[in-house]
């Protein structure tokens, strides 16, 4: 005979087995009940070990130990993003419903008795029949997908998906820059003012005519000579400090538009035959 296993205790992949079953993962998230009563959070969720499908959520009512949690049949849930709604769920049936405990076996008639409370008084016979003849026909301790039972029936939830641009950035070599130096020249001209010696001859006439003494011979070779000196420059180079350059590096912000093609999922709702639909506003803005 099948038996009922904690979802967390056979797969660490909660989300992926809820996705497959055509749903958000509940798990963690509050659970209300008729008038939107918070009774506690999801704590788990126990699957069948030869179908593998999600069966009830562990609705875990003070946050501790699992043990004491109430069972609820999945068909009961309304899953929203906020949070698990069993909105045909009361107080009363609440209260009544057989609680989890690691030690005990979700049995047959532990099953049976939690669908009497939540299928009301009446029509008890008629479903204690039936679903003893399943038992007996299938094995099975719960009612098939495929019949009118609709306590194990996954809700449906159809997802619109869209796609959004994702911004990331990364660093690049945009270039780079080489500091040297090199030698350029150039003619200069610069003005020095120097100095030499010039030779001065002053030629005087004797008026009296005055007498030479001693032997003189006309046609003596005698000389005077004078020695001038003159400046000249010397041209010599010299180097200056004439600026000095610091090399760094600093970060601009700018703003670029780039652009990228996006899709967005719009549901597609087709009618045939005269039927009434009640869409929600933002239904009808897809449609």
């Amino acid at each position: 005979m099948p038996h009922l296993h904690r979802l967390s205790e056979i797969s660490s992949r909660h989300s992926q087995d809820f996705q497959q079953a055509g749903m958000h993962n509940p798990v963690g998230q509050p659970a209300h009940i008729s008038g939107g009563q918070t009774i506690g959070r999801v704590a788990d969720a126990l699957v069948d070990d030869t179908q593998g499908r999600i069966r009830y959520l562990v609705v875990d009512q003070d946050g501790g130990d699992i043990n004491g949690s109430a069972l609820i049949p999945i068909g009961l849930a309304r899953i929203e993003n906020d949070g698990v709604y069993f909105d045909d769920l009361t107080t009363s049936q609440y209260s009544s419903l057989h609680r989890y405990s690691d030690h005990e076996e979700y049995t047959f008639e532990h099953q049976s008795s939690d669908e009497r409370v939540l299928r009301g008084a009446t029509g008890t016979a008629a479903m204690t029949s039936t679903t003893t003849t399943e038992t007996t026909q299938h094995g099975y301790n719960y009612r098939d997908e495929d019949t009118s039972d609709r306590l194990f029936k996954t809700p449906e939830r159809l997802q619109l998906l869209e796609e959004r641009l994702v911004v990331d950035k990364e660093r690049y070599l945009a270039g780079s820059v080489q500091i040297g130096k090199h030698v350029e020249t150039r003619q200069e001209n610069v003005a020095v003012q120097v100095e030499h010696e010039e030779v001065v001859i002053e030629r005087h006439a004797v008026g009296d005519g005055r007498p030479v003494e001693g032997n003189v011979h006309l046609g003596d070779n005698t000389t005077v000579r004078v020695d001038v000196e003159a400046e000249r420059a010397n041209i010599g180079k010299q180097a200056f400090v004439t600026e000095e350059v610091s090399v760094g590096k600093r970060t601009i912000t700018e703003t670029e538009t780039h652009t990228a093609e996006v899709g967005r999922e719009v549901l597609d709702v087709d009618k045939s035959g005269d039927v009434n639909l009640n869409a929600t506003p933002d239904d009808r803005r897809d449609r």
